[in-house]
């Protein structure tokens, strides 16, 4: 039975990831190269140890660039294009309905405290989450489980009990990997990524199909498993 839901942010809540992707692209273009969609989809729902765009422009220009002018000038198109686009539709309703079901909430993701807090203080969302796990509280970001895994214990429920809400391959892997459930949400620019790891259920958006729905199908009597009870289930010589 499903207790907890666990969000990510950037793409899922706000689709930052989108804003990102067009401000990257627009900079590379200026420069005479471009960014390939399969590219830059190395770092979404990762961390920043993963893809570094301002290494990958020099590598592609064969020059060396000002970081501090051009990370100041994505920084100007990401907040301009984030500015025309408020949260993700259907967020706010899946909130405060599992406040109103009790279920437990938290967020895992691989960007920083301040940026994720500082957005969800903006939007009037930061007291639904009863917990926040964020890239400066581990060793490993997405897709590795650890993001999962501690939110699980913050919110004091088991990986079998708990669903998270993902919209990129990296955290879909980490989600999996923690044991748990996953809903794919994916945004312009991630449905267009490749899915290696098996998902539990794919929503357009999460106005598309209301929360209680959703719990319902999750809870049904012969749900797909989570991939860590199906791994377990599969080891051989093991008792019940």
């Amino acid at each position: 039975m499903i207790q907890a839901l666990v969000f990510d942010f950037d793409g899922l809540i706000l689709d930052t990831e989108t804003a990102w992707y067009r401000s990257f692209s627009e900079l590379y273009e200026e420069h005479g190269t471009s960014l390939p969609l399969d590219v830059w989809g190395q770092c979404v729902g990762a961390g920043e140890e993963i893809f570094d765009p301002y290494a990958e422009l020099e590598s592609r220009i064969g020059r060396a660039i000002d970081r501090e002018e051009l990370t100041e000038r994505v920084r100007q198109k990401m907040t301009a294009y984030l500015g025309a686009h408020a949260l993700r539709p259907g967020v706010r309703k899946y909130l405060q309905t599992a406040a109103r079901l009790g279920l437990k909430i938290g967020l895992a993701s691989s960007s920083r405290r301040t940026w994720v807090e500082g957005h969800l203080r903006q939007y009037g969302l930061l007291d639904y989450f009863q917990c926040l796990l964020t890239a400066d509280q581990v060793s490993k970001t997405k897709p590795d489980p650890e993001l999962y895994e501690k939110a699980l214990q913050c919110l004091g429920v088991k990986a079998e009990d708990a669903v998270a809400f993902e919209d990129s391959p990296n955290g879909v892997t980490a989600a999996k990997r923690a044991g748990m459930f996953c809903v794919l949400v994916p945004n312009p620019v991630t449905a267009q990524l490749a899915f290696r790891t098996a998902y539990d259920l794919k929503i357009g958006s999460m106005a598309e199909m209301d929360l209680e729905t959703l719990l319902d199908r999750l809870n049904s009597p012969t749900p797909v498993l989570p991939s860590a009870s199906r791994q377990k289930a599969a080891q051989p010589g093991e008792g019940k």
